[in-house]
């Protein structure tokens, strides 16, 4: 039990107090979410995942067996929900939105720091990738889901290809696998950049939950929650040990698939009317249940 509450208040309580802090004084000091977010998306999140990777030392094949394994996690996970949601009866927007909740989880701003707190900065590097290969799988599973439920086609998933964290990916990988020099003065300022996602996005994370608005719980509230919160990390510690992963690398992709429900996937059910006020509330909730469950697995790893 002590153990229990220490974790809770060194490594969780930290990242979430930033959390609260925008959701406190977003509205006092009349900050827009939308504009932080877009800053962090554009600028801070393609430095920090060049900085992350292009000074890490993961071999090429390590990198792909942890991407196979993430990726495998969350197929399996959409398929799982997808299933769920036609044995249950639900209607075609509500399976797409257990799809969304199942696929995309907040490996960026929460995930990062959670990882970095618990796991230390080696486990950084591992943690980016994962990072990296959720939000780009997780968009399009967003948005083909989306598409699926309005009878539409999977045409917008092009969107993804336009992610600046993917375009910093290509060339930080260039860097680690060669021997090619960053100029100085490019290194300091990616490197005070990247310094600045987790903190900015945490607290873009609390404006953006206090613009989301009430809490509508519901049977399917729960559902979704327990997918989000529950069948993704179990689904990696079973599929783990099939990839031959070091321990690190393992904390970091369960940790990683363990994160509560993406701000984004509130985003898009919004923007796609796919049952928003669903998807809004289960993000909330899942976001508070993650205190208690993220904890708890930390005590695991």
């Amino acid at each position: 039990m002590f153990e229990f509450f220490l974790i809770f208040l060194n490594v969780v309580m930290p990242v979430f107090a930033i959390v609260l802090l925008g959701a406190l004084l977003g509205k006092k000091l009349q900050l827009e979410a939308r504009t932080l977010t877009r800053v962090a998306y554009y600028i801070f999140v393609p430095a920090y995942v060049f900085q992350a990777i292009s000074t890490a030392e993961v071999p090429l094949a390590s990198a792909l067996k942890m991407i196979s394994f993430i990726l495998l996690v969350h197929l399996a996970a959409v398929l799982i929900a997808a299933g769920l949601g036609r044995y249950l009866g639900r209607s075609r927007e509500m399976i797409a939105a257990f799809i969304m909740i199942a696929a995309f989880g907040n490996v960026g701003n929460f995930g990062l720091a959670a990882i970095q707190f618990h796991l230390g900065d080696a486990a950084l590097p591992f943690a980016t990738i994962y990072y990296v290969t959720i939000s780009t799988a997780g968009f399009a599973f967003c948005v083909g889901a989306a598409g699926w439920a309005h009878g539409g086609r999977w045409g917008a998933l092009w969107k993804v290809l336009k992610t600046p964290a993917v375009w910093a990916t290509v060339p930080a990988m260039i860097v680690s696998g060669s021997e090619w020099p960053v100029p100085l003065m490019l290194s300091r300022m990616v490197s005070l950049l990247a310094g600045g996602m987790i903190p900015v996005m945490l607290f873009a994370l609390g404006l953006q939950l206090q613009e989301q608005g009430k809490v509508h719980l519901s049977k399917d509230v729960l559902i979704g929650s327990t997918l989000r919160l529950g069948l993704v990390p179990a689904l990696a510690l079973l599929l783990a040990p099939w990839f031959a992963l070091g321990r690190l690398e393992i904390s970091a992709g369960v940790l990683q698939a363990a994160m509560p429900g993406a701000i984004l996937v509130a985003i898009i059910a919004k923007e796609n009317n796919i049952v928003p006020d669903f998807a809004t509330s289960v993000v909330i909730v899942s976001t508070l249940a993650s205190l208690v469950t993220l904890t708890l697995l930390m005590l695991l790893l």
